[in-house]
């Protein structure tokens, strides 16, 4: 029942044509797993995402996914947060608009209910602004619960991005941490393999694309480029050029988390969503 709902919807999404459909068609095969395949992210709705991320990436070529909250300072400060009209926008530019919450809560002190809301409230935003509605999702603050996994998959969520631990330490200052597999990771529940801040770099970026291979995904994630109010997760624009040319030098293909879809099958996780986390042993 589980595996045909994501069917349904990944053919709604993509385009796909099912099995013992009218027409007889079967549904398309996933592409295979490139070495050096990279997922683009940016968290909380920053000025910069639509200011100057936007023109990096398209003169880049790359995809990228806006995790969209209105949560912080998005309802008071538009100095520092883009407006829903920018949202539509980098929509427009052929950029994934994602969900993030409504109030960017922890979601780990939430119940099944109140997590919904969260959801459904920047779903409904989204369709006041023409944009489609979002398939993946990112856990504020990278918290993260079973009963939010349960929440996602009952909304038919494809994917959703939490962080760097338990695997990894983090000090909330930028970090490293595990690649995504998915033969083994839940897809609700992908890890971040690299979010930028001070203490983390160039070097840093050569290792989690390092970790794309053999079937692994490098999920990068980026905050404000730079961060106004968050100087935590602040990404210098120089430096973000150059972690761009980077990506594009090494030839890594660069993608959307909801593009995803088209190389791994979400309908195939674990029975337990936090086995393969508690499996691990750093």
């Amino acid at each position: 029942m589980k595996n045909s709902l994501a069917l349904v919807l990944l053919a709604t999404t993509f385009g796909f044509v099912l099995p013992g459909s009218s027409t007889g068609e079967k549904v398309a095969v996933l592409k295979p797993i490139p070495d050096k395949l990279v997922v683009l992210t940016f968290d909380d709705c920053n000025k910069s995402d639509r200011s100057f991320v936007a023109a990096e990436l398209k003169k880049n070529g790359f995809g990228a996914t806006f995790f969209v909250t209105e949560g912080l300072g998005f309802l008071q400060n538009k100095k520092h947060y883009v407006t829903w009209e920018e949202i539509a926008e980098l929509d427009k530019m052929g950029f994934e608009i994602a969900n993030h919450t409504r109030s960017h809560p922890n979601v780990a002190g939430l119940s099944a209910d109140q997590v919904a809301a969260e959801i459904e409230h920047i779903e409904k935003r989204c369709s006041e602004y023409k944009i489609p509605k979002p398939t993946t999702f990112c856990y504020p603050g990278f918290s993260n619960s079973l009963t939010a996994v349960q929440v996602l998959a009952k909304m038919n969520y494809l994917f959703a991005r939490r962080g760097v631990r338990p695997e990894y330490l983090d000090g909330g200052r930028g970090g490293r941490g595990p690649a995504y597999d998915p033969k083994s990771d839940h897809p609700l529940l992908v890890p971040t393999t690299g979010y930028a801040g001070p203490d983390w770099g160039m070097k840093d970026l050569h290792w989690a694309v390092a970790q794309a291979r053999e079937g692994k995904i490098a999920v990068l994630c980026f905050h404000g480029v730079p961060a106004l109010e968050h100087a935590w997760v602040n990404c210098d624009p120089e430096d973000f050029k150059k972690y761009l040319r980077y990506l594009k030098d090494e030839g890594c293909t660069v993608i959307a988390m909801r593009d995803l879809a088209e190389y791994v099958d979400p309908a195939k996780r674990p029975k337990d969503p936090y086995a393969p986390i508690k499996a691990i042993k750093k």
